[in-house]
């Protein structure tokens, strides 16, 4: 009876042990996996831009270029703003390493006026994963 319960908590120890080994050993492979795929990594040409003064209802625009300095394929997830009046629109493609890439940002100031800032949330694959870009305008009215 002895011999049977020590011989099966050697079976069990052995089936445990072989459970943690091939875990460890995906796991590493996994890790190996992704440090093997490289990274993307986004870099704005600029992160902020004023368009001074503009007049009231007027709708104006900015493209903010990058490049993925990286060596992976980078992929912008979103792009979201602080308010409607301002429409991101970004390439959705998977920008290779090396590459451009464009965000343009319009900005309708109907029924804005004075300083007007507004943030851009851009979110992607990247080594830096969330980047904040910025507008700013001086909203005048013509009354």
């Amino acid at each position: 009876m002895r011999k049977l319960v020590l011989l099966s908590w050697v079976l069990v120890a052995i089936v445990l042990s072989g459970c943690v080994n091939r875990n460890s050993k995906n796991s590493s492979d996994s890790a190996s996996k992704t440090n093997s795929a490289g990274t993307s990594e986004i870099i704005f040409t600029e992160y902020q831009h004023d368009f001074g003064k503009v007049a009231e209802g007027e709708k104006v625009s900015y493209t903010f270029t990058f490049d993925n300095k990286g060596t992976s394929n980078l992929i912008i997830s979103s792009a979201s703003t602080t308010c409607g009046c301002t429409v991101p629109k970004y390439d959705t493609k998977p920008i290779p390493p090396g590459a451009k890439g464009n965000l343009e940002v319009v900005f309708d100031t109907s029924g804005r006026n004075g300083m007007q800032t507004k943030t851009i949330t851009v979110k992607s694959n990247a080594l830096t994963a969330v980047v904040l870009l910025k507008i700013t305008a001086e909203v005048v009215t013509n009354k």
